[in-house]
């Protein structure tokens, strides 16, 4: 299954060379995996609340090419099980006027509970089924 968020490049997102700044790639794969993860009914609220953190613990970035000021894209989620107590984001940032990729990603978590021990919750456990990506 493959989710997909379409955005905007905003100018104060650029640096002095007239592109996105490389940090802010990172942002944009965190929102559309936060879209994802909402559109697949995880409350980060509501598992916060319950003392379970989704947490980062690895990023991979390749960067393709540029984006600019007004270039329209989109982000691509993919999930998938990396291994019993991890699960991973494959991702694709591609600019909509010519579907040129300017960055693949693969971004991997893991929960923890209150302990700070990982773990997985029904929810996540269900949503990165073992075996394969849904």
């Amino acid at each position: 299954m493959t989710f997909r968020i379409e955005l905007k490049v905003r100018d104060y997102e650029c640096d002095l060379q007239g592109i996105v700044n490389n940090g802010v790639y990172f942002n944009y794969l965190e929102h559309a995996r936060h879209e994802f993860l909402y559109a697949n009914n995880v409350d980060f609220a509501k598992l916060a609340a319950d003392k379970i953190n989704l947490v980062v613990i690895r990023s991979e970035i390749d960067f393709k090419t540029s984006l600019q000021p007004g270039d329209e894209f989109y982000v691509e989620v993919s999930p998938e099980r990396i291994s019993k107590l991890k699960f991973g984001f494959r991702q694709r940032v591609v600019r909509k006027k010519d579907n040129k990729v300017a960055v693949e990603a693969l971004v991997i978590g893991t929960s923890v509970n209150e302990k700070g021990r990982p773990f997985l919750p029904n929810e996540i456990n269900d949503l990165f089924p073992l075996g394969g990506s849904k």
